[in-house]
């Protein structure tokens, strides 16, 4: 079976099919010769996920799943949310999101948070869905030099680094992404 992941993302890719083993041969956009920018125009992580496999299932006639993710704040009503990326404006920067972010929680004593991915899974015409997410607490401060976006000011609940802090492996055991692409793992190994 062939499974179209809707990302150009090569080591996402890699890392996926590495979980799902041998009876799904996952392909990447540029595998199926896709160029073009999905336009991510929904309000949830949910709405954005389904728009690119929906769009990718339909153009190209095959079995398809997207993903999207971010961070939610508490404190300020789930922001950035589904604007994580380009939360403090275009073009997207992590540190100037990150700079945003801690400008916005000033001083707050609340700084819980949560990082959540949701894939959307279009196969055989029907639509499922898997979320992952992990709580934590946002720094006063980026701290470690690893990882991406969010990772330097979050800390998940239960440990005493940031995301930057851990190691790949570590990070990817516990995840959000982990948590929602384990779920899909599942799905796929109870259909074949």
């Amino acid at each position: 079976m062939e499974l179209v992941f809707a990302s150009s993302n090569r080591n996402k890719v890699a890392e996926i099919q590495k979980l799902i083993g041998n009876k799904v041969k996952l392909l990447s956009l540029k595998d199926i010769n896709c160029t073009e920018e999905i336009q991510e125009t929904g309000k949830t992580f949910n709405e954005n996920a389904l728009i690119k496999a929906r769009y990718i299932s339909e153009k190209y006639k095959c079995n398809c799943f997207g993903d999207d993710s971010g961070l939610e704040v508490e404190i300020l009503d789930n922001a950035p949310g589904v604007y994580s990326a380009r939360y403090a404006g275009e073009p997207k920067n992590d540190e100037n999101n990150i700079q945003k972010l801690l400008n916005e929680l000033g001083a707050r004593t609340n700084r819980t948070a949560r990082f959540k991915t949701v894939i959307a899974l279009v196969i055989d015409g029907k639509e499922h869905f898997f979320e992952g997410e992990i709580k934590g607490q946002i720094t006063l401060q980026p701290i470690g030099n690893g990882g991406f976006g969010y990772d330097p000011v979050f800390i998940p609940e239960g440990y005493d680094q940031t995301f930057a802090q851990m190691s790949l492996d570590e990070k990817n055991r516990i995840s959000h992404r982990a948590i929602a692409t384990q779920k899909l793992v599942d799905f796929l190994n109870n259909k074949l």
